[in-house]
């Protein structure tokens, strides 16, 4: 590694799994410290994979730490501004400063769209579109009074580059955060503030594992020959959490310090076409 963020500081949500808790350890192995948060409970009753629990948290916490880098974890619902705000704060109180946000947490629930209720529409957009803004709110002054610039990163998916069958709710509010991410790249500018979005494609998580892929198998039999929409390019068809963490380390880092208001897909070229 590189310690390309030796001494920063990163703020984290969705971080006791999955894609959260690699961007977690991947910052603090180059020398950030964290300040990390997670729902660890339960999840809207329509979502059709597990939740994470205070011992995934928990193991996120020992992870970073074995790195030799500090955080702190608290158990927060993003769509909790008051309680976002209060995480953050103690983390900078306690670490000193905040120069990245990575606005991870997110949840997808694949019906196809006359299943679609109008309280599972609502989650969606609850947590992926309200859930992301207050995430931003509850940090981004920290980094403007820091005088020294920063990255915010705002987590879309291949559903925000391209829309995703079977998940209307889903692609709108993947699309709403990339456009979140241009409107905030144009303000936050002139603090030398830098806002990108990140648009993973199918990654190796729990949200894309056990009930989840018997939805999307019911979604698809409703119309068949939407299936292939998202095959990609490349052989290995999924992609690790590790490996948009790669995305995630280099966005936060000096070394994409002119990258602003970008769209960064890793999705293995699905989105091409």
């Amino acid at each position: 590694m590189t310690s390309r963020l030796t001494d920063k500081v990163a703020f984290i949500t969705g971080a006791a799994r999955g894609q959260g808790r690699a961007h977690a350890v991947r910052m603090a192995t180059e020398g950030a410290d964290i300040i990390a948060v997670d729902v660890a409970g339960p999840l809207p009753p329509a979502v059709p994979y597990d939740s994470a629990t205070p011992d995934d948290l928990a193991e996120t916490v020992r992870l970073v730490e074995a790195t030799g880098r500090r955080i702190l974890a608290s158990t927060v619902d993003i769509r909790d501004l008051d309680g976002l705000r209060k995480a953050v704060n103690e983390g900078v109180d306690t670490l000193g400063r905040l120069d990245t946000i990575v606005a991870n947490a997110g949840i997808c629930i694949p019906e196809s769209w006359d299943a679609i209720t109008p309280e599972s529409f609502r989650d969606v957009i609850d947590v992926n579109v309200i859930g992301t803004w207050n995430t931003v709110v509850a940090g981004a002054q920290h980094i403007v009074d820091g005088g020294r610039g920063g990255s915010i990163i705002l987590i879309s998916s291949a559903a925000g580059v391209k829309m995703q069958p079977f998940m209307v709710h889903y692609t709108a509010s993947k699309h709403a955060i990339t456009g979140m991410a241009r409107s905030l790249a144009a303000e936050l500018g002139k603090h030398d503030i830098r806002v990108n979005s990140v648009h993973p494609g199918a990654v190796n998580t729990p949200m894309g594992s056990g009930d989840m892929i018997t939805a999307l198998g019911r979604a698809f039999e409703s119309n068949p020959q939407l299936a292939h929409m998202t095959t990609p390019f490349l052989p290995a068809w999924v992609a690790e959490p590790e490996d948009v963490s790669n995305a995630v380390c280099w966005l936060a880092s000096d070394e994409a310090r002119f990258i602003t208001a970008a769209q960064i897909s890793v999705d293995l070229g699905s989105t091409q076409y």
